[in-house]
């Protein structure tokens, strides 16, 4: 039992370890957030485990990378979908995976070697473990992926309300995306910092359904790609995106609304478990000790 202790809690010790290093090396867009970093610099041996830690993780994770361009592009992809743009993410991730693959097995072999259990329990609970560190990270991947499309879906209704009333007082496409990411940036952090992006590829030299495209190839929302195509249209037509972009919006709107009213739903149905192990017992137990201690006293009044 303890060596299962200590595994799970160093699983969950290195998951926290590529929270914080892949977020923290997270490449930044938005100058506010990057002035902000800057102000909030960790002390100095902090920034040297983390050096030592980005420069360690890639050569751990190395045996476990992909060489084939499929495998290699569709990982990259996932983690772009997570919103892990820098370079080094990858090399991150794959080394924190082969950490949570080995530090198991090392540690059950070890406690075998040490008499702190026996060899097949140690085997046993070391396979297991390394089993469940390679398929953590990746389900831990998609998990930041649904949380990012889930905050961009709720983002996008209030943004096109904004675009399409920035397009109707005279602004360019481009200068409403701009104001979109000054006017969002306390409500919707996420979407005002792909905004931020946005921009940035536009000033090198996209076209801006070029650079929306891009936004919807980052985020894997079919909602983008839609907006994406109705400004390539709109560029290669000449025509106005206004109406285009407020019924988006309200559709948007309507679909936001209805995700709420089924999470809504859904809570009666996932309240019942823990009602049900939980507060049933409790109940049960409030209700029957009564009981039960009048029978005690009972049966001990029939014995004497």
């Amino acid at each position: 039992m303890a060596l299962t202790v200590v595994a799970f809690l160093a699983a969950g010790s290195l998951m926290l370890l590529i929270g914080v290093l892949l977020t923290g090396y997270n490449r930044r867009i938005d100058a506010r957030v990057q002035d902000l970093a800057e102000e909030n610099q960790p002390a100095a041996p902090q920034r040297t485990m983390a050096q030592f830690a980005r420069q360690a993780l890639p050569k751990i994770g190395a045996p476990i990378a992909p060489e084939e361009g499929e495998q290699r592009t569709r990982l990259q992809a996932r983690l772009v979908h997570a919103g892990f743009y820098s370079r080094p993410a990858m090399g991150l991730f794959l080394g924190v995976k082969m950490l949570l693959i080995g530090a198991p097995i090392v540690m059950g072999l070890a406690a075998a070697l040490f008499g702190l259990q026996p060899m097949t329990y140690s085997i046993t609970y070391g396979l297991v473990g390394g089993a469940v560190g390679m398929m953590a990270p990746g389900l831990w991947l998609d998990w930041v992926k649904r949380k990012r499309q889930f905050n961009l879906r709720r983002a996008l209704p209030d943004a096109l309300d904004v675009v399409v009333i920035c397009l109707e007082g005279g602004l360019s496409l481009q200068a409403a995306f701009q104001r979109v990411a000054t006017a969002l940036r306390s409500a919707h952090p996420l979407l005002a910092t792909e905004m931020n992006i946005l921009q940035r590829e536009i000033q090198l030299g996209r076209s801006t359904g070029e650079a929306m495209r891009q936004f919807a190839d980052r985020s894997d929302l079919e909602e983008v790609r839609s907006l994406a195509t109705v400004v390539l249209q709109a560029e290669r037509l000449g025509s106005s995106v206004v109406k285009s972009f407020r019924v988006y919006a309200d559709s948007f709107r309507i679909k936001r609304l209805q995700r709420a009213e089924e999470m809504a739903q859904k809570a009666s149905t996932k309240i019942v478990f823990p009602t049900i192990l939980f507060i049933f017992p409790a109940i049960l137990f409030v209700i029957a000790a009564p009981a039960v201690f009048l029978l005690l006293d009972l049966f001990a009044a029939m014995q004497d």
